[in-house]
């Protein structure tokens, strides 16, 4: 999405990082890549030049997911070594400290992508709509489904009718 990342801005960029990572089943993400993208627009509010137009990017890939902000000004971010007392300058650190990796590379003549990456949630821990029954040791895969069959009850004077089909299976 491109904006101006501009201070009223930058807490939509958020709502809508949060509600992408929810749609994606990845709320385990959402303080860190809102963190994240927070501290990479406000770079880009306070130093970028000669405007603050930029655009920032989600991509989900295979084990991590990757947020990236492009901005127009060419000029790489630099960690600041931040002293006890000051009130500004941390955070690149703090993106630094809390991604798998982060980074920044110049985008043609005018312009450089500031980004970072966060693991993505365990691939052994599927999410609830992704699990799948699974056999236990021993089990025959024939086993684990039940015949459905009609039962019909008869009585004097009455047609039969069949009965309700009822499955047996486990779980």
């Amino acid at each position: 999405m491109e904006l101006q990342a501009l201070p009223s801005r930058i807490g939509q960029v958020r709502r809508i990082v949060s509600a992408q990572l929810r749609y994606w089943h990845m709320d385990s993400l959402i303080d860190r890549a809102s963190l994240g993208v927070t501290e990479l627009l406000s770079n880009v509010h306070r130093h970028a030049r000669p405007d603050k137009t930029c655009t920032v990017e989600m991509e989900l890939q295979l084990d991590r997911l990757k947020v990236s902000v492009r901005d127009h000004d060419p000029r790489l971010p630099v960690v600041a070594d931040a002293g006890p007392l000051a009130t500004c300058g941390r955070g690149l650190a703090m993106v630094a400290a809390m991604s798998e990796s982060w980074g920044a590379v110049p985008d043609g003549e005018s312009g450089k992508v500031v980004w970072f990456t966060l693991p993505t949630p365990s691939a052994t821990a599927p999410a609830s709509w992704d699990r799948r029954p699974l056999l236990t040791a021993g089990e025959r895969a024939d086993r684990r489904f039940a015949e459905v069959a009609l039962v019909e009850h008869t009585t004097e004077g009455h047609r039969p009718e069949p009965a309700p089909a009822r499955s047996a299976v486990p779980g």
